[in-house]
């Protein structure tokens, strides 16, 4: 069990590591040392939740807590820990047994392109009811 554990805990440091030195505006939810080896949970700044999402919907994630899935608001254990609705989208990371690292790794580089791409696509749609006469 100790052994697995540890293995989980790799992983789990190696997605938060890798999102962290790669995006802007990526900031852990929790207690950085007491917590779950094989849970992450992430805020990613300049992007909407229902969007990212969308854009991960190959891969295993939710938005919140088990309990709170489906909401777009932050969970209610984020909010106590301080999490407001404008902190960016949540990204719970779930991990099993049978996670690899090849699987984290594209797990990593999906999560880099989609919220590069909606950022991108935020900035762009952001001026285009605009019109100067």
């Amino acid at each position: 069990m100790a052994e697995e554990s540890a293995r989980l805990t790799t992983l789990r440091d190696r997605i938060e590591s890798s999102l962290m030195s790669t995006l802007d505006g990526v900031r852990l939810n929790g207690d950085p040392d007491h917590r779950l080896p094989h849970l992450s949970n992430l805020c990613f700044a300049g992007v909407e939740t229902e969007a990212l999402l969308a854009a991960l919907s190959d891969l295993a994630v939710s938005a919140g807590s088990a309990c709170t899935s489906r909401a777009a608001e932050p969970s209610y254990v984020l909010r106590a820990c301080g999490i407001k609705s404008d902190a960016g989208a949540p990204l719970r990371i779930s991990l099993g047994r049978i996670n690899t690292t090849g699987q984290v790794d594209h797990a990593i580089k999906q999560i880099v392109q989609a919220v590069n791409r909606l950022r991108q696509g935020a900035k762009t749609r952001g001026g285009a009811g605009l019109e100067v006469v």
